[in-house]
């Protein structure tokens, strides 16, 4: 072969990869943009199945945090004695209860709600645990009164969860 049939060669064999690339290009862009608008239409019918779920969740530990207020424990748990560490571990015990009963709800929100959540418990239960300590309580209604207006100086520590459930709520929206 010589010199000019390589070159007529060359001349016919250049177009043939030139198309065989372009095709070969639009052929990937193309598969790739097909992958992502099925990954997106997947994600989208996940969301509206997901979205209730999570939104009932979130409406579960309001609940829990609603029912774990001192301000509303105190209400709705009477006491079976006068005896204030009776009720006030009378109190804990039923603020553990409601906390297990809405321990799965954990997997449907963020960690850093749920750690909200849980510092809310936890601070509740000190507030009972602190005012249950003071000596100068014998009756449970004293214990009340005083868990009542410690209350009265800063909010509950249950509406920083709360709220945070409330803004995060809003942002699924």
């Amino acid at each position: 072969m010589n010199e000019s049939e390589i070159l007529d060669l060359l001349f016919a064999i250049l177009p043939a990869i030139v198309v065989g690339l372009i095709s070969f290009y639009f052929f990937h862009t193309y598969s790739k943009n097909e992958e992502n608008r099925r990954r997106f239409l997947l994600l989208r019918e996940k969301q509206k199945t997901s979205l209730p779920v999570r939104l009932q969740a979130y409406e579960r530990l309001a609940l829990f945090l609603e029912r774990v207020s001192p301000g509303k424990i105190l209400f709705r748990v009477a006491a079976t004695s006068e005896d204030p560490k009776l009720y006030a571990n009378l109190l804990i015990a039923n603020i553990e209860q409601e906390f297990e009963h809405n321990l799965a709800q954990q997997i449907y929100i963020s960690n850093e709600c749920w750690d909200y959540i849980k510092t809310a418990k936890n601070a509740t239960i000190t507030l009972i645990r602190k005012a249950g300590a003071k000596e100068n309580i014998e009756t449970a209604d004293e214990l009340r009164e005083v868990i009542l207006k410690s209350l009265m100086d800063k909010q509950s520590p249950t509406d920083a969860a709360l709220s945070y459930i409330k803004k995060e709520v809003r942002s699924l929206a």
